[in-house]
């Protein structure tokens, strides 16, 4: 099949490489019945309140049946930390390993090391940085991810925090809640989004269609991105690009990060990088926790250099309960929700299945979906 002689040339590729590891295991499907491990979070008393909540262990996807039906072995647990974890049992003789950005089980070289009969890990959403991308190239593995399945999600989920941050929504929200009535305490910081200047840090999927529903406020629209977007659309939405991030960034009222999570993001917004920004900036980051520099943005709040911090991804997820940002002043926070709506989840699921279902039989996934492929990473990500 296609997808063999593929493996087979990148195989021979890369064991030729004096530079490069001897891969000893398959690359893609081999023949007979496969263990699949899922990693979900646990909905308990929830999970019987909507059919179409699959993203959850319960759900597990909803395609249990499926699988089994084809003779294929499907173990999920919500159990992913620690050396006497569920997951642990299962690391040596895994073939797929299903995780997702909600409740990330991280996939560490060690743990790829010890998973002999790994051949495909697969992200059930966006975001695959809790996998040890170099370890899994240089292992001659399969990442891919289900591009686009949750890009809608999020960046509805962005509009509302922007929203929220403006208008200095939750403390008059605690205010009902806790039976106050105080106008003043509300009003001294709440704001029109009209004519302000909204940033977004990163316009790939995500950037562009929170571009793309900020139009009708009447923003100023301004992306910073490796890639400029293309002249017909960056017209239409009305965005200008900035080629220099320190440049754009003390032009906006509104910060929104939208880049994936890599070694050269890791911690970009310090100190240093707040401190080039407006005093009064509120910030809106659905990307990745570990983007940010925790106390950084712990002691931007605090002074009120950030006037307002939202967002729902956290370093590391779960979050301890004696997290800074937890009790930071002026937040936003939730759990990692914002791209596990009933309709993304649907969406990723159903993803996720045609992969397996390429996989079994030796077809290549859309190319948009490889994340780690033939020992490449994908462009985001190096």
């Amino acid at each position: 099949m296609a997808m063999k002689r593929v493996a087979a040339s990148a195989f021979n590729a890369l064991t030729t490489s004096a530079n490069s590891p001897v891969l000893t295991r398959c690359l893609h499907a081999s023949p007979g019945p496969k263990k699949i491990v899922g990693v979900f979070y646990k909905a308990k008393e929830y999970a019987a309140l909507n059919p179409n909540f699959v993203g959850c262990l319960e759900g597990a996807l909803g395609i249990r049946e499926w699988l089994e039906s084809k003779g294929h072995q499907y173990i999920v647990t919500d159990d992913k930390e620690g050396p006497n974890c569920e997951l642990e049992k299962h690391i040596p003789d895994l073939h797929v390993l299903i995780t997702t950005p909600f409740h990330p089980a991280y996939v560490t070289a060690d743990r790829i090391k010890r998973a002999k009969n790994l051949q495909l890990l697969l992200t059930a959403g966006i975001g695959s940085d809790h996998v040890d991308l170099k370890a899994a190239a240089a292992a001659g593995l399969t990442v891919a991810e289900v591009t686009g399945s949750n890009v809608v999600s999020v960046a509805e989920d962005e509009l509302m925090r922007i929203l929220i941050l403006v208008r200095n929504f939750v403390p008059g929200y605690q205010q009902v809640i806790h039976g106050d009535w105080n106008v003043a305490a509300i009003a001294y910081r709440a704001y029109d989004l009209e004519g302000k200047t909204v940033g977004t840090v990163g316009a790939g999927r995500i950037g562009k269609l929170l571009l793309q529903r900020l139009k009708p406020f009447n923003c100023h629209l301004l992306y910073h991105d490796r890639i400029k977007m293309d002249p017909e659309l960056e017209s239409q939405i009305g965005a200008k690009y900035e080629e220099d991030l320190d440049k754009m960034l003390p032009k906006c009222d509104i910060v929104v990060i939208n880049m994936p999570l890599t070694e050269k993001t890791k911690g970009l917004f310090n100190k240093e990088l707040i401190a080039k920004m407006k005093k009064g900036v509120l910030i809106v980051n659905n990307a990745r926790g570990a983007i940010m520099d925790t106390q950084a943005v712990v002691d931007g709040c605090s002074s009120g250099h950030i006037a307002g911090y939202s967002g729902d991804v956290w370093n590391p997820q779960p979050c301890p309960k004696d997290h800074p940002w937890r009790y930071m002043p002026n937040h936003a926070m939730t759990p990692h929700i914002s791209g596990t709506t009933i309709d993304g989840q649907l969406r990723y699921a159903a993803g996720v299945k045609d992969m397996l279902d390429r996989y079994f039989k030796g077809e290549d996934f859309p190319p948009q979906h490889y994340i780690v492929k033939e020992g490449e990473l994908a462009p985001q990500y190096r």
